[in-house]
């Protein structure tokens, strides 16, 4: 049986945890989710990397919930604290047809890792109906090489993080006690599957209609883990565009708690990891200016978008 079949969510394994929850019963799963979609946000979205957003914006739906619980998460207000409004699945495709009349550049589906199974109806009712556009998955990196692989055909850019080198980190600050070989492993299938539908592809004025970037968050006090995590991306993919970000901003629980991951990233610390994708010779690389810490990346989870307008 596929992966992404909903009979899956009768004892669900969408993700590398593959808790087991009934879900089709109306059980949650460690992502929070039950058999019902949940949306936070659907609207365009200007502060991806620029071949992404461009200058119309890149179409965003945000999922609530999530499979990992990154004690720093900027979005936990949906993450962890699963808000949102429920939606049938029918309504996602509607959401993306608007989201292209709005100018979108792309669909960009936001941790919908623990949705996936409703993503080839929702792309191919879409498709039917005339959306043009590409399809961007914006996953944490923690996915089954499966869903992966099922997934191949039908996104279009691959917009994965890839958090920690360390297993002892992924376990203290995500919950998950094989972060580093799941995501590895994840990026690879990606890869593959870019390679396999012909490799990446750009517009006249440089956005992408296919591709992938690998992102990483450099967090405070953990340099070394950063640069092993670029070591890693090289090892398992080797020369792929990167995006290593700055924007590092403890939550309320984080300043709470102390300590390293209380304060932003130091220049010293990022420059460390820039240098070092330098040596090991990434050629496309994003980087934020100083001062990114200071600026807001993160929309209002306000549900703009979710509900029809009659509904609203």
């Amino acid at each position: 049986m596929p992966l992404l079949d909903s009979a899956t969510l009768a004892a669900c394994d969408l993700c590398p945890r593959r808790c087991r929850a009934d879900r089709a019963a109306g059980a949650r799963g460690i992502c929070g989710a039950t058999d019902t979609l949940k949306l936070a946000r659907a609207a365009l979205h200007f502060w991806e990397e620029p071949p992404i957003s461009g200058e119309a914006g890149s179409g965003t739906i945000f999922f609530s919930g999530c499979p990992l619980k990154c004690v720093y998460c900027q979005n936990h207000e949906i993450s962890t604290g699963n808000f949102g409004i429920e939606v049938p699945p029918e309504r996602l495709a509607e959401i993306m047809l608007e989201l292209e009349d709005q100018g979108a550049l792309n669909i960009n589906l936001v941790t919908a890792t623990h949705y996936a199974h409703l993503l080839p109806g929702a792309l191919a009712e879409a498709r039917r109906q005339g959306l043009s556009i590409p399809i961007v998955y914006n996953t944490s990196g923690y996915e089954r090489v499966e869903a992966v692989h099922e997934l191949g055909d039908l996104v279009d850019i691959w917009l994965t993080d890839f958090k920690y080198a360390d297993s002892a980190l992924g376990r203290a600050l995500s919950h998950v006690d094989d972060y580093p070989a799941v995501a590895a492993r994840a990026l690879a299938q990606m890869a593959a599957e870019l390679a396999r539908r012909g490799g990446a592809a750009e517009r006249r004025d440089g956005t992408w209609t296919r591709g992938i970037i690998v992102r990483h968050l450099v967090l405070p006090g953990h340099a070394d883990d950063s640069c092993r995590v670029l070591d890693m991306v090289w090892d398992a993919v080797g020369d792929v565009p990167i995006s290593v970000m700055n924007q590092y901003t403890p939550n309320a629980a984080m300043r709470a708690a102390g300590g390293e991951l209380a304060r932003a990233v130091t220049d010293e610390e990022y420059e460390q990891v820039l240098d070092h994708a330098d040596d090991l010779g990434f050629s496309q690389m994003f980087w934020q200016e100083g001062g990114a810490v200071d600026e807001s990346f993160t929309p209002p989870f306000d549900t703009t978008g979710v509900l029809r307008r009659a509904d609203a």
